[in-house]
């Protein structure tokens, strides 16, 4: 569904989830973050990894305006009362040292979990541990982080190019992503070994990121849920007050609900 401009709206929320900002990279959408933000108040922020992407920032730095803004906004927000949890993800994996510590009123976990409006418990972290090119072989995943960031700078030209000829926007490096993965089915190795996680420790639900792919699919009795990422799709992860998940993407101040895919407890059980 498509809401229009709705810049000036203020929507409350219970919970916010995001992942996969990538703060300190050029292809961060922290402008439509930013935006975001703004109109969205929310009880608990989780944020659920690669919020900070260290291991760009350590090979070149960049760090415009905005991305201090989008910090800013986040730290207020907590000074203003919300809960602020930030899990680390491989990217930002330095403040793993820090589990446990508070900076600023954000609190840092290595995972979390969540009751949800409905009573459903809820596990949630960023999920590199599953990826095992991550884990085993971090020269090969480097050499990808690369490649991706070469997709994101030519996913632009083609972006602008497409613009200019009066086309719809097309992802370059959704289309190429999408084509590799499927091809070693990597997406779906990766969220049976989450679901199956959530299972041993008795939740309901497991949200995560990593994979820059934003859903919302039920695996037997558990909820899978991906926020997806702030650099192609734009995406979060609401919590209504009634417990009911939905997937928001968030384009140049217009708003899209892909997924209103779970319903709160009571309504299952009826259902």
């Amino acid at each position: 569904m498509d809401g229009g401009d709705i810049s000036t709206i203020s929507r409350s929320v219970r919970t916010l989830f995001l992942s996969d900002i990538h703060l300190g990279t050029r292809g961060c959408q922290a402008d439509a973050l930013l935006d975001f933000l703004k109109v969205h108040e929310a009880e608990e922020i989780y944020l659920i990894g690669d919020i900070v992407d260290g291991w760009r920032l350590r090979q070149s730095w960049h760090w415009p305006q905005a991305h201090n803004d989008v910090v800013q906004k986040l730290l207020r927000k907590a000074r203003k009362g919300a809960r602020v949890i930030y899990i680390p993800g491989n990217h930002d994996e330095f403040l793993r040292d820090y589990a446990g510590s508070t900076f600023g009123g954000v609190e840092i976990k290595e995972e979390a979990i969540h009751i949800c409006a409905d009573g459903r418990k809820m596990l949630l972290l960023h999920g590199d541990k599953f990826d095992t090119v991550v884990r085993n072989v971090r020269w090969l995943a480097l050499l990808g982080d690369h490649a991706y960031d070469f997709a994101i700078w030519l996913n632009g030209h083609i972006a602008r190019f497409r613009r200019l000829m009066g086309l719809p926007y097309w992802s370059f490096s959704q289309w190429s992503k999408d084509k590799v993965k499927r091809a070693v089915s990597f997406v779906t190795a990766f969220e049976e070994a989450v679901v199956h996680d959530a299972r041993k420790q008795g939740a309901d639900i497991v949200v995560c990121g990593h994979i820059h792919k934003a859903v919302i699919r039920q695996f037997d009795e558990v909820t899978y849920v991906n926020t997806g990422d702030w650099v192609e799709s734009c995406t979060a992860v609401l919590e209504h007050f009634d417990g009911t998940l939905e997937i928001c993407r968030w384009h140049n101040k217009r708003k899209e609900f892909m997924t209103k895919a779970t319903m709160p407890r009571k309504e299952a059980l009826a259902a």
